[in-house]
């Protein structure tokens, strides 16, 4: 930036934090809407405070105290009983300003509660801008006549719009720069057994951070490395398993929640022997870039998970085809600014975490959501978004690792809880791979496989399998053990659509942290025609639920992944501590078979070979659909995947069938049978 644009940022800073203390005093609007003004504007204030302690140190000095009640100041007002009379909640906003400005003047509260982190990192552009939004909303309530709802949606949309470019463009960098280290410094400079620093991060800070972060600080280093080396070295595993060049590249990303910063460090340092600097940005707060379902980058516990329900669809405000275009544009023009580090770098490292207190979102009319239009929208651009991204880090070239632990809000139980998920995660993958290749020579032999529940689960599926032409040489089911997808273990494929149908029902799962009762899907042609699920009374509500998180807006989805799991290890230590409905799909698909809805395992590396220990070649890496990427690429991914497993206890049966119409069985009633694979039983047993 020259110092002539410096100059005039400078003074549009003086001017906007001029005016907005003007708000705060006398708000210039009557009535609620003034109301409303003012509470944001003295918002808007403390935002100012808190750039002011970030950039005087007052976060690294202050006393835990202190600490606390700054936390407390800043997100206090969409914790617990404060959100029902908060503007941050949409049905709060419409009560008190009604239908006309209560969605838009909530968003605008919402969108300001970024500049909580920005405050944090001294981004002070970001903040700027922000301000100069809430000042052009308040200037339509002071020009005489009352502004139309219309006019409040086009500023927001307008704003959106014109400062994508600087919102993606960060975003983009943040992702691939590693000169941007703000987390990283944190991790690898503060004394990580006071648990001070975690307010360094200007995130939320619950007791489970603060209750993680002490459990770690009292494991010793040996503990500390295993862990750890468990989580590097299986990135290491899955270039070299797959034959890609990490020797190539240079950064690599590491995505955690708040509290595990003692094995991220350690973390940190495994993969500089490996030669990759760590990129460590946090899950986007802004919406432009916010992901309508789940968090890609640091995070820490939410705050108010309602909240974060209340505001998913908050882009319906600017969803057009025309803003798709712009941010389609920018992105590319962003990432070829950053092709080079986009070209040296490897993927992510993930690490997630379990056993948050459940939630059952409750659906609000007063809430902004993407109208049917919106949703296609939507769908395309983020379809464009992954061509993108693929173009510049191309699939073959980059994999990926991802691991999970509990966190204390699992219950009492939780220490022993954490052993045991380290020990599950760190099971030997030896003994599981000799014993999956005897289920994959059989069902490398089956034209399909039936899978049938049992009791109150009414699954009823028949799978299509690839053909194979060579058997001494293909494989339809990939052996998969413990590197890129920790732990152990499972065989897969992509089902063949034709010919795949049924239905698939769970009497309880948790997905992406929402919980499904009586989720059931219905497939022809491998593609959900119905669903349904038990959470409300209203069917069409049901249906909204699915459709929003599950099929994420499309209005069908694949079968893209049929799965056999085989950690029984994992499903009795979920059984012994009751928390099996809190696992997450990473282990859960581990413990039974499971069925993907959306792309297959193999999406955008289709064309990449992929062998097996045995040296056989996997054949079943795309479908129908993935197919059509040769044709038209909008039709072939749709950019989700999401699992769901039946659990051993509601499963009658896994039957592979063969072209004459025999069938050999591979579970029955909750217990595996095929001869070669009675091991896994055994913790059954124990």
């Amino acid at each position: 930036m020259t110092k002539e644009m410096e100059e005039i940022q400078m003074e549009r800073w003086r001017l906007a934090s001029d005016r907005v203390r003007e708000i705060a005093e006398e708000p210039e609007v009557e009535g609620k809407t003034g109301a409303c003004f003012k509470k944001t504007a003295e918002f808007v204030l403390l935002m100012l405070e808190a750039l002011e302690k970030a950039e005087t140190g007052w976060l690294k000095t202050a006393s835990l105290e202190q600490l606390q009640a700054w936390n407390d100041r800043l997100y206090g007002d969409i914790t617990g009983e404060a959100y029902e009379s908060s503007y941050a909640n949409p049905a709060y906003a419409v009560s008190e300003l009604s239908d006309t400005y209560g969605q838009i003047l909530s968003f605008l509260y919402a969108e300001l509660r970024g500049m909580i982190v920005y405050a944090c990192e001294r981004r002070t552009e970001e903040m700027l801008i922000c301000m100069e939004l809430f000042l052009q909303i308040h200037s339509e309530f002071t020009g005489g006549e009352a502004p139309s709802r219309e006019q409040l949606a086009s500023d927001i949309y307008w704003f959106i719009s014109d400062y994508s470019d600087v919102m993606v463009a960060k975003r983009v960098q943040e992702q691939l720069d590693p000169s941007l280290s703000f987390a990283r410094d944190i991790i690898m400079e503060a004394d990580l057994e006071d648990v001070r620093y975690l307010y360094q991060f200007g995130e939320y800070v619950s007791d489970t951070e603060i209750r993680m972060s002490r459990f770690l600080a009292g494991l010793s280093q040996e503990e500390i490395d295993r862990i750890a080396s468990v989580f590097t070295e299986g990135y290491r595993i899955g270039f070299e398993v797959a034959g890609k060049p990490l020797h190539r590249k240079k950064t690599v990303n590491i995505r955690y929640c708040l509290g595990f910063e003692r094995i991220i460090r350690q973390a940190v340092k495994n993969f500089e022997a490996m030669g990759l600097q760590s990129i460590i940005y946090r899950a986007a707060v802004g919406r432009v870039n916010r992901q309508q379902n789940g968090k890609i980058g640091y995070y820490s516990s939410s705050p108010n998970k309602q909240y974060d329900y209340d505001h998913k669809g908050d882009a319906a405000l600017f969803m057009d085809r025309a803003f798709a275009e712009r941010k389609a544009g920018v992105l590319r023009t962003v990432y070829e600014q950053y092709r080079e580090l986009a070209r040296t770098h490897a993927g992510p490292a993930v690490m997630e975490v379990f056993g948050e207190v459940p939630f059952a979102p409750k659906t609000k009319p007063e809430a902004l959501k993407l109208d049917a239009k919106q949703q296609e929208i939507q769908v395309a651009l983020n379809s464009r978004a992954g061509q993108i991204v693929n173009e510049y880090i191309p699939g073959e070239e980059r994999s990926f690792t991802i691991i999970a632990f509990p966190v204390p809000d699992i219950g009492p139980q939780f220490e022993e809880i954490f052993r045991e998920t380290v020990k599950i995660n760190t099971l030997d993958y030896r003994t599981w791979q000799q014993i999956q290749q005897k289920l994959i020579d059989v069902l490398d032999t089956g034209v399909s496989v039936r899978v049938l529940g049992k009791g109150d689960n009414h699954t009823d599926l028949r799978v299509m399998l690839a053909g194979i032409q060579d058997p001494e040489k293909e494989t339809v089911f990939e052996n998969c053990v413990a590197d890129v997808n920790i732990p152990v273990g499972e065989v897969f494929t992509s089902p063949v659509l034709a010919g795949t149908e049924g239905v698939l029902h769970v009497t309880g799962v948790y997905l992406d942290g929402l919980f499904y009762k009586d989720l059931k899907l219905t497939f022809r042609d491998g593609m959900v025609t119905d669903y349904t699920c038990g959470n409300y009374e209203e069917e069409e509500e049901n249906r909204r639920y699915i459709r929003e998180n599950v099929l994420m807006h499309h209005d069908t989805l694949p079968m893209g992944e049929f799965a056999v799991g085989t950690n029984t290890t994992a499903y009795v230590a979920a059984e012994k501590y009751g928390i099996g409905g809190r696992m997450p799909i990473l282990i859960a698909e581990k413990m039974g078979p499971h069925f993907a809805v959306g792309d297959t395992c193999f999406s955008w590396e289709e064309d990449v070979e992929t062998r097996n220990p045995d040296g056989k070649r996997m054949i079943a890496k795309e479908n129908e659909c993935s197919a059509l990427r040769k044709e038209d690429i909008q039709k072939a991914y749709f950019n989700c995947h999401t699992d769901i497993t039946i659990p051993y206890d509601e499963l009658q049966e896994i039957a592979v069938v063969h072209e004459d119409g025999s069938r050999t069985l591979l579970i029955q009633s909750g217990r595996f049978v095929l001869p070669g694979t009675e091991e896994l039983n055994r913790p059954f047993d124990a």
